[in-house]
């Protein structure tokens, strides 16, 4: 894993909008309708092509292929695992019902602000991994797409196990410990091929932090033994995989809502830091977190640990300032070390294809305001500690009229 060892890298949490045509085709295929499989087949390589080279030319410095193949950062999972099928009961089940959130204000989310209408499975059998052949394709079309640019990485982003837990529902295994094993030994195939392939392994896990939000009955207490759980199977699936191959994205889930219900950072922050990972990846520039940065500072970081904070939102259509994204870089390094600090984005703008709460133009925008803000940063960090080099570095006496004798 590349650090910003000259200046402040960029990068973002994977899911980029969609263009309309292979949009369309994804959509079809979700809701069941034909599709010309080799039509969307001969089509997703150059798609991947053509967002790379955006990433490149917005600035983003550690890329990916923008979930271009995927229905969503979670459900794509839906055609790799076997051991599933449809939930009948529960099939569109939105996920917030039920939360603390939709509790809190249900005329708000009684106008659908719900999420994915994508079918929701449930584990009848053991699982098993299945999507070698789907896996091997994304991989081949990103290195495709990489062939000839210069970028500093390139990472795969991987659902955790707890998000499949929450989205898949178990019928079949005696006890939700064995389930959610399970679940990890069946993705460790997709973990270790990616960081075969070379690219980076971003593990995206919003679960963690927020089946606080989702489970109203839950104390804190509860929640972090929660946690310290699914942090334990996920480790057990990522054992033997170098720690700085992997990067671990969390956040809250919902994107535009009053989010009065987050869990706070300080309440969970030592479980995540017990992931085995090379970097965290996290929310810090949406306002309901964005003060939270001071607690990172005095977390106790593993050894060699990168921080990626969120430095643009998600959860507005309000463009960051550049000047802003430098200050929010700013008080990381000031943290940390700004070796250790990697610029990204909050979460992905389309976890789910076809979201349109952020319009493609104001998400290309934005990373570009990430990129200009690092460069900012960059100019001012590097300087600072240039001038501090030269005031610490030793001065050469003066050679007297008698010593030149």
């Amino acid at each position: 894993m590349n650090r910003s060892t000259t200046r402040i890298l960029t990068t973002h949490a994977g899911s980029l909008p969609r263009p309309a045509d292979l949009l369309e085709m994804l959509q079809a295929k979700e809701q069941g309708k034909p599709v010309d499989e080799a039509a969307r087949a001969a089509r997703l390589p150059g798609a991947v092509k053509e967002i790379v080279a955006k990433q490149i030319e917005l600035g983003i410095d550690i890329v990916d292929d923008g979930e271009y193949s995927k229905p969503s950062f979670v459900t794509y999972v839906n055609e790799r695992l076997g051991g599933f099928e449809v939930d009948t009961e529960h099939r569109h089940r939105g996920p917030w019902v039920g939360s603390r959130e939709a509790l809190s204000f249900p005329e708000f989310y009684a106008q659908g602000h719900v999420g994915a209408r994508q079918d929701r499975m449930v584990c009848t059998g053991p699982v098993t991994y299945k999507g070698h052949n789907i896996l091997q394709r994304d991989i081949t079309n990103l290195k495709a797409a990489l062939k000839g640019k210069k970028v500093a990485d390139a990472f795969m982003p991987s659902i955790s196990p707890s998000n499949i837990e929450e989205w898949q529902r178990n019928v079949y295994y005696k006890t939700q410990e064995e389930y959610i094993f399970a679940l990890g030994e069946a993705m460790r195939e997709e973990y270790k091929a990616i960081v075969d392939a070379g690219f980076l392994l971003q593990i995206d896990d919003p679960r963690l932090v927020s089946y606080y939000l989702v489970k109203p009955e839950a104390t804190i207490a509860q929640c972090r033994k929660w946690a310290n759980q699914r942090v334990e199977a996920l480790n057990h699936a990522l054992r033997g995989i170098p720690t700085e191959k992997i990067r671990h994205h969390t956040c809250y889930g919902i994107n535009m809502g009053p989010r009065v219900h987050d869990m706070e950072v300080k309440d969970l922050l030592d479980i995540i830091l017990k992931i085995r990972a090379g970097a965290y990846s996290f929310e810090a520039a949406i306002p309901r977190h964005e003060h939270e940065w001071k607690i990172w500072g005095n977390a106790k970081l593993p050894k060699g640990a990168v921080l990626i904070p969120g430095v643009i939102s998600h959860s507005t259509v309000l463009v960051e300032h550049p000047l802003l994204v430098a200050e929010r870089i700013g008080r990381f390094a000031s943290l940390v070390g700004k070796e250790n600090v990697i610029a990204g984005s909050d979460c992905g703008f389309a976890t789910f294809a076809g979201s349109k709460e952020v319009h493609p133009s104001i998400v290309w925008a934005k990373l570009k305001a990430l990129s200009d803000g690092a460069r900012i940063a960059s100019k001012e960090l590097w300087k600072t500690a240039r001038k501090k080099k030269a005031s610490t570095a030793p001065k050469r006496a003066k050679k007297t009229a008698s010593s030149r004798r």
